[in-house]
C-alpha cells in the first residue's frame, strides 16, 4: 500500500493546514470549509496523475487537435457531514466523476466507548472503477473501513484512493491491515502521532464537522 503524505514536501497545502488547525482562525466557518475544499481540489489534481488516459480528436475554431482525456471511470465517495466540503473540492476538479455518499455515525455506549454504524449509502455501481474515498479526518480508520465495506455491495472497484486532510498513525496502520494492499493508495495532508481517549486526532484540529457547520447536539 502506498502512502502519500503532502507534509513531506512543502506546498500551499501547508498554509491551508495551518489555518485549519489554528484556534485563532478555524472558527471562521466559511474559511474553514473553503480550506477543506481547496485541499480537496489539490489532492484531486495529484491523484489524477495516476489515472489512465486516452486520446481524442477534437475540432477547434482553427483546426483539429489531439487531446488526452481521463479513461478511468471515477467515483468520488464521502462520509457525511464533515466530508462534504472536502468532497466538493474533489468534484470541482474531477467534475465528470460519479458520486457516492455514506452516512456513518458514532453511537456512544460510554463516555469513551463507541461503535460506528452505517445508516445510509447512495452509490453507482463500482465494478472496475476508480473509487476515491474522501474524509477529512482519519482518526481510527473504522468509519472508513465500514464505509468501504458498505460500498462493496455496489461492486468491486479496480483502484482505491483514500484521501484525508489529517490522519493518525493509528488509522494508517489500521487501514494498511484492512484494505487491499495491491490497489489502495492513501493521500494525506499530514499524519499526526496519536489519538486521545475520545478518538480525536492529536494535535489534529478538533471536530471538523462542528467547525464546518456548527456544533451539533
Amino acid at each position: 500500500m502506498k502512502i502519500v503524505n503532502f507534509d513531506d514536501n512543502h506546498s500551499v497545502i501547508s498554509q491551508y493546514m495551518m489555518e485549519l488547525r489554528n484556534v485563532d482562525i478555524q472558527h471562521d466557518m466559511l474559511r474553514f470549509r473553503r480550506n477543506l475544499e481547496r485541499i480537496g481540489e489539490i489532492m484531486a489534481y495529484e491523484i489524477s496523475k495516476t489515472f489512465n488516459y486516452r486520446q481524442v480528436e477534437i475540432t477547434t475554431p482553427l483546426d483539429t487537435a489531439t487531446c488526452n482525456v481521463i479513461a478511468d471511470k471515477v467515483v468520488l465517495g464521502t462520509i457525511f457531514r464533515a466530508g462534504v466540503p472536502f468532497h466538493l473540492g474533489f468534484l470541482n476538479t474531477l467534475d465528470q466523476a460519479e458520486n457516492a455518499f455514506v452516512s456513518a455515525y458514532r453511537k456512544y455506549k460510554e463516555k469513551e466507548n463507541f461503535d460506528v454504524f452505517i445508516e445510509y449509502i447512495a452509490s453507482p455501481r463500482l465494478d472496475g472503477k476508480t473509487l476515491i474515498l474522501a474524509d477529512p479526518m482519519l482518526a481510527t480508520g473504522a468509519s472508513m473501513e465500514l464505509s468501504y465495506r458498505a460500498l462493496l455491495t455496489k461492486g468491486e472497484p479496480e483502484k482505491i484512493h483514500i484521501a484525508s486532510v489529517i490522519a493518525s498513525q493509528v488509522a494508517i496502520d489500521y487501514i494498511r491491515e484492512r484494505f487491499p494492499d495491491d490497489k489502495t493508495t492513501v493521500w494525506v495532508g499530514a499524519i499526526d502521532p496519536e489519538i486521545n481517549s475520545h478518538s480525536y486526532i492529536v494535535p489534529g484540529l478538533g471536530d471538523a464537522g462542528d467547525l464546518a457547520y456548527g456544533i451539533k447536539e
